[in-house]
Parts: C-alpha cells; structure tokens; sequence
C-alpha cells in the first residue's frame, strides 16, 4: 500500500511456507486478500513477495505467470519489491547458515537473481521502480583465510556486476527502474555500514568502471554512477541494530558516499539488559528462543568494538557475564518488552522519526518470518499476528 505519494508499505511473504510455485501461491492466496481487506482495504496493497529458486524456476512454467498476474489484478494487488536472500527452503527444516547457499561466488546464486529481476520486471505496474534483497556476499565462516575472503568478495562482486549490466538494459528497453538491495547481516561478509562502503570501494569500484568502460563504453564517471544506481542496500532494522549503529548516523553516511538505499526492512532484534538482579529470570526466557531452525547471532558492545557470537547457543553456555546483548531473532515489532526482555523496537522507531523528515527510500518491508518458531505464548494466529504489525507501524508513520 501506498503510505503517502513513492512510499510503498508491506510484509514479506517469507513467512508463509512455499518450496515450489504451487505451495508458494496456495499461502499467498490463503493469506493475503484477508491481510488486504484489513489494512489496505479502499487502495491497492503491494506484495513483499518471496519465491525459492525452484518456486521461481516453476514461475514460468505454463500459464503460471499469466494466472498469478491476473490472480493478482483481481485482487487489487501489486509486487513491488522480492525477497531474494534465501535460495532454497525456509520453513520447517534446518537453515542456519545454509541461508547463504549458494553464495554470490556462484552461478547458481546469479542465475537465481537474474531470473527473479526478469520476473519482477513482468509483474511490476509501470511506473513503479522495483527491488530484491540478497545475501551480503556470502558467510564468513565459510572463507578462512584473508586470500579465500578476498577471492570471495571479487568473484561476489563480479556476479553483482553482471546482475547490475542487466538491470541497466531491462531499464533501457522498458522504462522501469530495478535496483539489488545487498542486505548486511552479522556473521555476512559484510556486517555494518563501514563494510558495505569499503566494498564498493575496494571491489565494486575498481572491477566495475573498467567493465563498464568495456560493455557499455561509459567513462569513470558514468560508470561509478550506474554502479551506484543498481546495486544499493538494504536497510533492515533489526541488523543495524545488531551492529549497534544509529539509524540517523548509517542513514547519513550512506548517502555522504551516495549510496541508494533500495529498501528498509522494518524488524526487530531481541535485547537483553542485565540489571544483577533477576538475571536467572533473564536466562531462563532467553533461553526459550534458541530453536535449531534459523542463526540467532548475538552481539555485544566492548567499548567500541562489536563482538558477535555466531549463534545464541554460545551465549547460553558462555560466562555469563554481560551487561547487554542483541540476539537475531525477528521478533512482532509492535511489542516492546517480552516479559524480562526487551526488544530493539527503538531503532524502528528512531527510522520512523527519520523517515518524517527524509526520503531514504520508496520501500518499507515488514520482515518478521519467525513467527512459528517463537515461544508458545507469543504465537498468535499468523494473519492477525502480521495485520497487528501493519497497522502498528502505519499507526507510528
């Protein structure tokens, strides 16, 4: 839905389960016209669609396509922006890391991406610029050495590169503006906003004028432009928040180095504040949230350093001693506090002060995708659990 005139509002559909195209749109069609009526019910209400490869690759079989874009004007509803960050099942099974596979080193990943912005540029009304959020690059882990990571970032960045030339000529012949929104998270390749700039600075930069000097015969100048055109970043909440910075502060640097953020993601993280006196009670609900589906990364502030610890398990059966930490785990945004926790709904709320103000970005997203795995009392029926976000954030907006 449209909050005010380039200022698109809706959830991702990640939440609901779907490995192949008929199971993908089965949930859409159970869920969304219902989510619609309540929240957006005179106006046309956009989707945050998400499909795995094998959904989209099912996408063009048949009629697929051309039933889902009727389907979709029948109900008065729209894809603006796609969630391409995990490739393959999301639901109901291990994902930890393997949220990353394949990573930007591969042509799978490529191909998947490139495939998802042809399709976006089939479904999305004209006029209107679209987005897909993606993996930042790979996970860390998998590279061990300094020559193995740096190999990952040029091969990464090549890949980007290749998607941005296609992006380039899909807004040549049709007039509509697509971007890849590169989505930082802890334990990613690249974590906070210093990471994403050396990126483009180290990699995008350096591999990109050059190739675009060959391809499209542009000069420097050009060229860093339509790089910093296509490929721009996506802002989630809750990992900034992870990172400990500032929405103002990432918001400005950003575009101090003129970098587009495509999308916000609108989530929140779990914080955890120790007082010395009901910190068992602390633990004893902490405790609650660790699940063996998705990586719940906790971070910690020394100083000036962010530490981060690879999933919330290490923390559990760590020293104990803290005075805060963040865990990653999307939790409703419109609760505060959950019991002796709390939650870094703040930080949205600081983005939404910000947003009053400046336009950062056509698209917001609402990204709360664990909703099944949450502890027994905070689950509530899925469909009024994701219009009680909605309505909460238009409310604060």
């Amino acid at each position: 839905m449209q909050l005010k005139e380039n200022l698109h509002l809706t959830y991702c559909t990640n939440i609901h389960p779907g490995q192949d195209w008929k199971s993908t749109f089965e949930s859409i069609k159970k869920h969304v016209p219902g989510i619609k009526q309540e929240v957006s019910a005179e106006q046309p209400f956009g989707l945050g669609l998400r499909l795995s490869n094998k959904a989209s690759v099912e996408l063009d079989f048949g009629d697929n396509m051309s039933d889902f874009k009727k389907w979709l004007d029948d109900n008065h509803l729209y894809v603006f922006t796609m969630n391409g960050f995990p490739y393959g099942n999301f639901h109901d099974e291990r994902v930890k890391d393997m949220v990353h596979a394949p990573d930007w080193t591969t042509d799978d990943r490529l191909n998947y991406t490139k495939r998802l912005f042809r399709q976006l540029s089939e479904l999305i009304p004209a006029g209107m610029n679209g987005g897909i959020s993606t993996s930042p690059v790979t996970y860390k882990y998998w590279h061990k050495t300094e020559v193995e990571t740096k190999k990952a970032f040029e091969i990464g960045a090549k890949n980007m590169l290749a998607v941005a030339k296609q992006l380039f000529e899909i807004h040549q012949a049709t007039s509509t503006y697509l971007h890849l929104d590169i989505e930082p998270e802890p334990d990613g390749l690249l974590e906070n906003s210093d990471e994403v700039l050396a990126f483009y600075s180290a990699y995008l930069m350096p591999l990109g004028i050059p190739y675009f000097k060959q391809e499209l015969g542009l000069n420097s100048d050009d060229a860093e432009a339509l790089i910093k055109k296509y490929i721009t970043v996506c802002y989630d909440v809750c990992h900034f928040a992870l990172a400990y910075e500032e929405p103002k502060d990432t918001f400005a640097k950003l575009k101090s180095n003129d970098i587009r953020v495509g999308k916000i993601q609108v989530s929140a993280a779990l914080k955890i504040l120790f007082n010395g006196e009901n910190d068992k009670r602390i633990w004893n609900q902490l405790s609650q949230f660790n699940e063996p589906t998705y990586l719940h990364q906790v971070t910690e502030k020394i100083e000036e350093k962010v530490k981060t610890y690879s999933d919330l398990p290490m923390v559990l059966e760590g020293s104990r001693n803290h005075k805060e930490l963040r865990a990653h785990f999307h939790v409703p945004i419109f609760l505060e506090k959950y019991g002796a926790l709390f939650s870094t709904q703040d930080h949205i709320l600081k983005t939404i002060d910000y947003l009053k103000m400046n336009q950062v970005s056509e698209h917001l997203e609402i990204e709360t995708y664990t909703w099944d795995v949450l502890p027994a009392e905070l689950k509530q029926d899925l469909s009024i659990s994701i219009i009680r976000e909605i309505e909460w954030f238009k409310s604060h907006m």
